[in-house]
């Protein structure tokens, strides 16, 4: 049942941010009227019944967003190896609620799911995820889902391969996205898209935790990675590439693909060509910090630790060569709702806060073609999020969000 309306409501608090202009903004007042800003700064007249909300010394922000999570995997009780083959996919949706709810209370507003690689006859979970929050029926982010995630037998998501499960153990059909030769790619990308997927999700290379070779090997050929583009696109529906090595960067650019993800190997050359045609960078490199691989057999161990510092310094280069660089964590890599770490991470690759921010908001807006969201601006969804003092001086303060709204309603309020 969907929630009453709330009435027109006045934000004030010390200031707000600019991001195209990169100014704080002093006081920072937004008048929100249903699900949009209806009014930057105080109007001469209030709506009548409006309520003011006095939040203080706080700087408003527009909500976050992450460009690559994976809700249903991850969060609370995520402990066992075997969780692929214990999980059925209503428990695995359960879990997907939990990591929703927390994440949207970190003050991240809008996700890409990127990408189910688990055993669903089919179901597209984070479509049916993405429905419910929707509805008001539980709480959670704006989702951008990718249904399943599109890799070849023995890929990077091939979740026999990530498990190192044995054969006939865990079996993925081409509608869950295994699939072979050009004819069974149309036909994955065709089956997320009939059933509600708002990006394809390919992997082109293999994976830093991946047991079927190097790290960024390429996985799909240059006519399997063309057929899935040419099928999303035809569609109006982007194609984010997992990619780790310099080659199948490459040849995923030049196939069309919308963004890369990681992109933890790509050579000066390859950025430059990113920066030439628009595609998008998610660089997810809080991970090469942050994620626990002491879980992983030693030889994975091995390959993280001779890659993640090379992705630390490709991220750097990316960011001085001026390719368009949007925000993802690769969640649960990074815990669910810890965002910030990310936008720290960017930050310590060169990125101004004010950059880092924009990577979270109008750049991932762009990279996603959501017109109405990523600004505090008149018209506009009103996603806003709250942090203590001013994130342009101290950009940790994002790790303390104290209030979130999602399209008019208040998620959080730490007053």
């Amino acid at each position: 049942m969907r929630r009453p309306p709330e009435p027109p409501v006045l934000l004030r608090a010390a200031r707000l941010l600019d991001v195209d202009k990169g100014e704080l903004v002093e006081p920072g007042e937004l008048l929100v009227v249903g699900d949009r800003i209806a009014a930057v700064g105080r109007p001469a007249r209030l709506p009548e019944g409006t309520v003011v909300r006095d939040l203080g010394d706080v700087t408003l922000l527009p909500g976050l967003m992450d460009m690559e999570v994976n809700l249903f995997l991850g969060g609370p009780d995520h402990r066992s190896p075997l969780i692929p083959v214990q999980e059925d996919p209503a428990v695995r949706t359960l879990r997907a609620v939990a990591n929703a709810r927390r994440t949207l209370h970190h003050g991240w507003t809008t996700v890409r799911n990127l990408g189910l690689f688990v055993q669903t006859g089919g179901v597209l979970l984070d479509v049916a995820l993405k429905k419910a929050i929707d509805l008001g029926w539980v709480d959670g982010p704006r989702i951008v889902p990718a249904g399943h995630a599109i890799a070849p037998t023995g890929g990077h998501l091939d979740p026999t391969m990530f498990q190192a499960f044995a054969p006939g153990v865990l079996p993925l059909t081409v509608e869950e996205g295994i699939a072979d030769g050009v004819a069974e790619v149309r036909k994955a990308v065709r089956y997320q898209l009939k059933y509600g997927a708002r990006v394809i999700k390919v992997c082109a290379s293999n994976g830093v935790m991946s047991h079927t070779g190097p790290a960024g090997a390429q996985q799909y050929s240059d006519e399997e990675l063309r057929a899935v583009v040419d099928e999303a696109h035809r569609a109006g529906v982007k194609v984010a590439a997992h990619c780790m090595g310099d080659t199948a960067i490459r040849a995923a650019v030049e196939a069309g693909v919308d963004c890369i993800e990681h992109g933890f190997l790509a050579s000066d050359a390859t950025l430059d060509l990113m920066a030439e045609r628009g595609t998008y960078l998610v660089a997810t490199t809080s991970l090469t910090e942050g994620m626990n691989t002491s879980h992983a057999d030693p030889e994975l161990q091995a390959k993280a630790a001779q890659v993640f510092p090379r992705a630390r310094e490709s991220t750097a280069r990316a960011i001085r060569r001026g390719v368009k660089v949007a925000l993802g964590t690769d969640a649960p890599a990074i815990p669910h709702g810890r965002g910030a770490r990310e936008l720290l991470a960017l930050a310590d690759r060169g990125m101004r806060p004010l950059d880092a921010l924009r990577a979270a908001t109008v750049v991932a807006a762009g990279l996603i073609d959501a017109e109405d969201r990523g600004r505090l601006c008149e018209g506009l969804l009103a996603d806003i999020v709250a942090v203590p003092g001013d994130p342009l001086a101290d950009l940790s303060v994002t790790e303390r969000v104290c209030f979130v709204m999602k399209g008019g309603r208040v998620y959080r309020d730490d007053q």
